[in-house]
């Protein structure tokens, strides 16, 4: 049977980095892995993360847990087709992790599949700082702890010992029979991950899914011309808490090529590239549309 994982996370928790490191440890294992990533934006930025000889199937502009079931499935069935020894599914940071789970329980695949459940990975600074949250994705956020199998606590590196130790006890107390793992970039062992299963039910499932109650949406611009550094990093220091999460390529003046560009929860990351790549950047949090982004052009 082909075992398969659910990443699930708030937007920019570090679920990429936890599927890179999941991908390598599976391919030293002998393992083949297969990948389905499912972006709330038009454009795949994460996807260069997966090595090219690893098969990838993608979900783009939209949440696998309310417009992706039948596309899931058929994701997962080319996979099997291709054997695949495990299956990491990468979700959307918008997607409730129970709806993403049911998404991929299909007659079709009958006892090809060992789902071993979910995996998920919260920001431990953005945990402590959830109350500052709208209702609705407070609730997502709390959702995708609750009905975890594992919980890894993240970017422990950016936090006190006492912080690490309030947010420990306040994930455990939500969600006591997940184990917990403290992480840095995402770094988990795969062997850990697979001592998990699906977990009991945990209460019911909130509605909490894009097009429902859920007001987190996407925005894609381009940037047409060079921007200064200090400048642009400014303007993302001035945007409201409401957005989570950016990516994509933005030109700097005084470079050749376009820069990576990663932003979540007030942290930036610069990405040098050896090759000329769109300015497109994706802008993903409560009412994007409402921002001003400098020199762009919506796509």
């Amino acid at each position: 049977m082909t075992e398969v994982y659910i990443f699930s996370g708030f937007l920019g928790s570090g679920k990429t980095s936890l599927l890179t490191h999941a991908i390598r440890q599976a391919k030293e294992e002998g393992l083949k892995p297969g990948v389905i990533m499912n972006e709330l934006g038009q454009l795949a930025f994460d996807s260069a993360a997966v090595d090219g000889d690893v098969p990838l199937r993608e979900i783009l502009d939209g949440c696998i847990c309310c417009t992706g079931a039948e596309k899931t499935e058929a994701q997962v069935q080319t996979l099997l087709h291709e054997g695949v020894d495990i299956i990491f599914i990468e979700t959307t940071g918008a997607a409730h992790p129970v709806e993403a789970l049911d998404s991929i329980h299909s007659p079709l695949f009958g006892d090809a599949l060992d789902i071993r459940g979910i995996v998920t990975i919260a920001d431990g600074r953005r945990w402590l700082g959830r109350e500052s949250m709208s209702p609705q994705v407070r609730m997502l956020f709390l959702e995708q702890i609750r009905h975890a199998s594992v919980i890894l606590l993240n970017k422990t590196d950016l936090m006190t010992d006492a912080e690490r130790s309030k947010a420990v006890s306040e994930l455990q107390a939500i969600n006591q029979g997940a184990l917990l793992l403290e992480t840095v970039n995402g770094k988990a062992p795969l062997g850990y991950l697979r001592k998990m299963s699906v977990p009991r039910s945990r209460g019911p499932v909130q509605q909490t899914a894009i097009g429902k109650q859920l007001p987190i949406s996407s925005r894609l611009v381009s940037i047409d011309e060079p921007v200064e550094r200090e400048a642009f990093e400014a303007w993302v220091k001035s945007l409201p808490d409401s957005i989570y999460r950016m990516k994509g390529y933005v030109k700097l003046e005084g470079h050749r090529y376009p820069t990576l560009f990663q932003y979540a929860y007030g942290m930036v990351q610069w990405i040098p590239e050896s090759m000329n790549m769109p300015c497109n950047l994706v802008i993903i949090g409560e009412n994007p549309g409402a921002v001003t982004v400098p020199g762009n052009t919506d796509v």
